[in-house]
């Protein structure tokens, strides 16, 4: 069975100051997306789309060109704000994408396989796709998803707060429920959660988090469907609402529609949150490449 990656690249890059999906942090100029792409493939996966905003996709193709097209079957597909169910329009002066949830919905013409979900911006290591690929190819059941887990401490930044999915699991790792904190920041060794209210939560630095590295069934898409006409009818007019992939997730958890394990990875994780993240990232790519992880080119 042919698996599929879909890249979720339509973000606008807010805090980073720009187009991060296609900035150079390899020793050859290769971005992050290069490096999840090679490890797709050298894992088994054999399609790839792209989710991507319409007046993105010349720099992308030429950012991709000459690289894994004889490797992969490649889609690229827009992320546009009007693509909404149920003959919903967004407001006149809405101009951010509609989030994660809405980036998965929009593939899914191009989409009949179970596939993994990513971020473009971040880097999840080999062993991280390996355990997704293992999993989706012995899937039990059309509603049985799975998330990949990090460790908190090992995922934060030491340039500023970061949002993260916290995960509650059962004994057997299933998921129970996941929770999004958005303000989680290292405070000398203190791992701490400050809302805009002032109320702190202190983490251990142990609990999984969600990176948003998911693996669906084709049947995710009637569930964003379903979830994306009652977010509409409830916050279409607000132009910063978002519909994220988490809190779908949370409710199909809540009403037993889905199961969802969660596999711990050990994998090297980072990301480019901000610009100063990028010094770190080139660090730590050029590290795997002196071990032997990654050759000094990717492709060619």
């Amino acid at each position: 069975m042919k698996l599929t990656l879909l890249i979720m690249a339509a973000g606008m890059g807010r805090r980073y100051g720009g187009l991060k999906q296609i900035d150079p942090i390899g020793p050859r100029g290769e971005i992050i997306m290069d490096y999840s792409i090679y490890d797709a493939i050298r894992t088994g996966f054999g399609k790839l789309v792209f989710v991507i905003r319409p007046e993105m996709e010349s720099a992308f193709r030429e950012a991709m060109r000459h690289k894994f097209e004889d490797c992969m079957e490649v889609h690229y597909v827009h992320q546009e704000l009007n693509q909404l169910p149920g003959g919903f329009l967004p407001p006149e002066n809405r101009s951010k994408p509609w989030g994660t949830g809405h980036a998965v919905y929009v593939a899914k013409e191009v989409i009949q396989e179970p596939f993994v979900v990513i971020n473009a911006d971040d880097f999840y290591g080999r062993d991280s796709f390996e355990i997704l690929h293992n999993s989706l190819a012995s899937i039990s059941g059309e509603f049985d998803y799975s998330l990949v887990g990090y460790n908190l401490r090992n995922t934060l930044s030491a340039c500023g707060p970061v949002a993260r999915g916290i995960c509650d699991c059962d004994e057997n790792l299933y998921l129970r429920r996941i929770q999004e904190f958005t303000r989680i920041s290292d405070k000398g060794g203190r791992i701490v959660h400050r809302a805009l209210n002032g109320m702190k939560m202190v983490f251990t630095g142990g609990e999984y988090v969600s990176m948003n590295m998911w693996g669906f069934t084709p049947s995710i898409f009637d569930h964003l469907e379903d979830h994306l006409l009652a977010f509409l009818e409830e916050q279409r007019e607000d132009v910063n609402a978002e519909f994220f992939i988490p809190e779908v997730i949370d409710t199909l958890l809540a009403a037993h529609k889905v199961r969802v394990k969660v596999l711990p990875s050990e994998a090297s994780w980072f990301g480019v949150t901000y610009q100063e993240d990028r010094p770190f990232g080139t660090r730590e790519i050029q590290e795997l490449v002196e071990r032997g992880d990654y050759p000094q080119t990717l492709w060619g």
